[in-house]
């Protein structure tokens, strides 16, 4: 997974990561000088189809508010305080779904961790074991800790499958003298039932330095996929496009390198001496010796033209590519399933945010053990599957265009060789008539006075 990792991590910080990456993600030409190389590397930039997918697909199941549901609505009412508050640090279930949907997206695997902060002040100011009417009125109460994908450092399955053992790292701060701060990091090692705090003294020798014990007979971490390969094993449901945009990140910098050539011709003498003195300027004048020729010679932009071409065939492919998520495709069916059209065509999509939601609710099982609570149901929005890839990759156009990756006029092109629009629509003609009947109707406002539609809502 670390492989896959290299690239998507690097692709979704855009061109500063691209850069640092040096050859692994920009091979270095066969007897390229260190000189010409560094500038060929400081000069590439990246488009950011990679991420510019990501957020748009892993924002489609969020483009409606989620809903929880519980088996009575006393269920729901004693959640909702919680729900406004998932992580403690004022994050809502709405906005932390959202982040590990990005996530998994990205890089194929994350998880929730299910923790509650331990309850010993309670016991400490009463008289005995505090009671859960105790614990709410103090505020302990579980809360969902955010496991990126490389925070998790390794596990152990059991016999049945399930998590025997799991690590994960993290770094907090803690204060250093009157204004600086120090970052430790801290590994968490879980098991059933029993949690440890593992810290390098002086960055070396790792040992426990805090432990107890859960009041559950599992690990409460549940792990979120992209595409599942294997328990604790995902991939990148957008890998393809991930070796795409790389692809696209050094062709785009040969073209840039031969458009620089190009662009300054080299003036060459043929037939003159070596004491010929060339002075270049308006009031200067060259002596040649006779038969002497001189003049510039200049690129024919035949591989120039190649190169375009090229690079708008990847781009292309970019799209179709990230489209695939929203395809429906026919999966595995039932013989109930098989009167119901729509479970068995779903996009890949769906299926990752049926299996997201599927996620959620077993992280609210493990909050409602330890609250001593019914757990509540999450539902996500999941209708944006389109029949085709044609259709699926028009919508993404659309959304390339509104985020200022492609002009209006590439889009129009685009959607004309779908079959979306005429082709007697000139491109050009369109967006200029487009542009001067003014703003569209949910962006008019969105401006303040006096910029362009001028007019302020209220």
């Amino acid at each position: 997974m670390r492989c896959d990792w290299r690239y998507t991590e690097a692709l979704m910080r855009g061109t500063r990561a691209m850069r640092e990456g040096r050859e692994l993600f920009m091979p270095r030409w066969p007897n390229e000088e260190e000189e010409a190389y560094e500038a060929r590397i400081e000069s590439a930039t990246l488009l950011p189809a990679y991420r510019r997918t990501v957020s748009v697909m892993s924002g489609k199941p969020f483009s409606k508010q989620l809903t929880t549901a519980g088996t009575s609505d006393e269920v729901a009412k004693e959640w909702k305080p919680w729900l406004d508050d998932i992580d403690r640090n004022g994050v809502s279930l709405n906005v932390f779904a959202a982040e590990m949907m990005a996530e998994i997206v990205a890089h194929g695997l994350a998880g929730i961790y299910v923790d509650v902060p331990m309850a010993a002040d309670v016991a400490a100011s009463g008289t005995g074991t505090p009671t859960i009417a105790d614990e709410r009125a103090a505020g302990i109460r579980p809360y969902f800790v955010r496991v990126k994908h490389d925070q998790i450092l390794g596990w152990r399955l059991d016999d049945k499958g399930g998590l025997a053992m799991l690590r994960f790292i993290e770094c907090y701060e803690r204060e250093d003298g009157p204004f600086g701060t120090v970052v430790t990091e801290r590994v968490w090692v879980l098991t059933p039932g029993h949690w440890e705090h593992w810290e390098a003294a002086d960055g070396k020798i790792w040992s426990i330095v805090a432990s107890g014990d859960t009041s559950l007979s599992v690990i409460p971490f549940v792990p979120i996929y992209g595409e599942k390969v294997a328990p604790m094993v995902g991939r990148p449901p957008l890998l393809d496009l991930a070796f795409l945009n790389v692809k696209h990140w050094q062709s785009q910098s040969d073209q840039d390198t031969i458009l620089h050539v190009a662009r300054v011709p080299i003036l060459a003498m043929i037939g003159a001496d070596e004491n010929t003195q060339l002075v270049v300027g308006v009031s200067a004048a060259v002596k040649l010796p006779t038969g002497a020729e001189m003049k510039f010679v200049e690129h024919t932009g035949a591989a120039i033209t190649a190169g375009a071409d090229s690079i708008k065939a990847l781009e292309e492919q970019m799209i179709q590519t990230g489209a695939e998520l929203l395809v429906q495709k026919p999966g595995h069916r039932t013989a109930t399933e098989d009167s119901n059209d729509a479970e068995g065509n779903k996009c890949d999509l769906q299926r990752i945010v049926e299996s997201f939601e599927d996620a959620l609710d077993q992280a609210f099982v493990f909050a409602g053990l330890y609250a001593k609570m019914d757990p509540p149901r999450v539902t996500l929005f999941k209708d944006f599957g389109a029949a085709t890839l044609t259709d699926a990759s028009a919508q993404l156009i659309v959304t390339m265009q509104q985020g200022g990756l492609i002009t209006k006029q590439t889009a129009i092109r685009e959607q004309q060789r779908r079959g979306v629009l005429s082709p007697d629509i000139d491109p050009e003609v369109e967006a200029a008539e487009a542009a001067a009947e003014g703003p569209a109707l949910g962006e008019i406002g969105q401006v303040g006075p006096g910029g362009p539609g001028g007019t302020e809502m209220p």
